[in-house]
């Protein structure tokens, strides 16, 4: 069994931003433990200070060599900028990582172990880089998913950043404690960090991505009968829509539960309204009826920023436009949305020859 990585979270300057969500869906759902973070803007201070809802008492650190203290094994890249570019100011402390002999586990987009001086300060203190975003050589869609008895659960957002993940994850949690065999499925660099496996779609060539998508939800089928499955990005989404198209094709979900962030109007960096809930619904149903329908069984609703008042409103409100179960399953627990949408969650037939 493969030793666990005990998490020093490089995020300086940007911890306590949404831009961090790596580092925020690592601390709250990984089983590999963080023991520090590094934010000289807010050293002193631990993480449940700063972000009570990820239920951390690791402390917050000036540097790396700070961290190193903590007996850390890896240090892992928090951020997740558009692009995902490393930015210049980190190298520095990335370097002296690398010369303690820490693993560097990186989700950006930069290829840290291609960059030439962190693959020869790696080779010289006998530490690894591991780019989860870098994909493993991925099949063409070959309608295997189809075949399979496991029900397929897809997240599906209004936008980038909504909570799509963090539903999967919820209520693969609340499925398993009601006896189901659940499996989370990761998509995305975080989801991987998370569960130790998985392919980040949106390395995959284009014609290759739903057979990378199908594969992963093969590979989740051989122990578990319920799966939920990461949702990347929005069908309107001007830069990654075609992630989501290749997840909505490839994993061929049986159902589908749609995220949306309830303050958010506008798809964040470039303006393009975000489409009502019955819009939303219509435009995800529309493309799943052409090859394998499927059905948004339930609204997963972000009621971060809220009262407790303006959620509940968001919430009814999602209720009523929809006529579907709705609720913020970090917030209020996952529980009573989980057995609202569980009758719903029945395998269907894809529409072939």
């Amino acid at each position: 069994m493969t030793a666990r990585r005990r998490y020093l979270i490089l995020a300086p300057g940007a911890f306590a931003d949404r831009g961090a969500k790596t580092a925020h869906g690592v601390i709250a759902y990984a089983d590999d433990p963080t023991v520090a973070v590094v934010d000289p803007t807010l050293s002193g201070k631990r993480v449940c200070d700063v972000l009570p809802h990820l239920r951390s008492d690791a402390p917050i650190v000036e540097d790396v060599a700070s961290g190193l203290w903590y007996e850390p094994t890896s240090l892992l890249i928090g951020l997740a900028p558009p692009g995902g570019k490393l930015p210049a100011s980190w190298r520095a402390e990335i370097a002296v990582a690398i010369r303690a002999g820490l693993e560097i586990v990186s989700g950006l987009h930069d290829v840290l172990g291609a960059d030439d001086e962190f693959a020869r300060l790696a080779a010289e203190h006998g530490t690894r880089i591991w780019d989860v975003r870098i994909p493993p050589p991925s099949p063409l869609f070959s309608g295997d998913v189809y075949r399979l008895d496991a029900v397929g659960v897809l997240t599906v957002g209004s936008d980038c950043a909504v909570g799509k993940m963090t539903t999967a994850l919820e209520l693969t949690r609340i499925a398993r404690a009601q006896g189901r065999h659940a499996k989370f499925v990761p998509t995305g660099q975080t989801g991987i960090m998370i569960a130790g496996w998985g392919i980040s779609i949106d390395r995959v060539i284009s014609d290759f991505a739903p057979g990378a998508a199908e594969s992963l939800v093969c590979e989740a089928a051989r122990d578990a009968d319920l799966l939920f499955i990461e949702g990347q990005g929005a069908i309107n989404h001007p830069a990654y829509g075609q992630v989501t198209l290749a997840l909505l094709y490839g994993t061929a979900p049986d159902a589908l539960v749609l995220c949306h962030l309830a303050s958010r109007t506008r798809i964040e960096g470039y303006g393009t309204p975000i489409l009502p809930y019955p819009e939303l619904i219509r435009a995800y149903e529309s493309l799943c009826a052409w090859v394998k329908p499927a059905k948004v069984v339930g609204i997963a609703l972000n009621t971060y920023g809220l009262s407790d008042a303006e959620a509940w409103r968001a919430i009814e409100d999602a209720r009523a436009r929809t006529g579907l179960p709705a609720d913020d399953v970090v917030r209020f627990g996952g529980r009573a949305f989980y057995d609202a949408i569980a009758p719903s969650l029945t395998k269907r037939q894809p529409i072939t020859a």
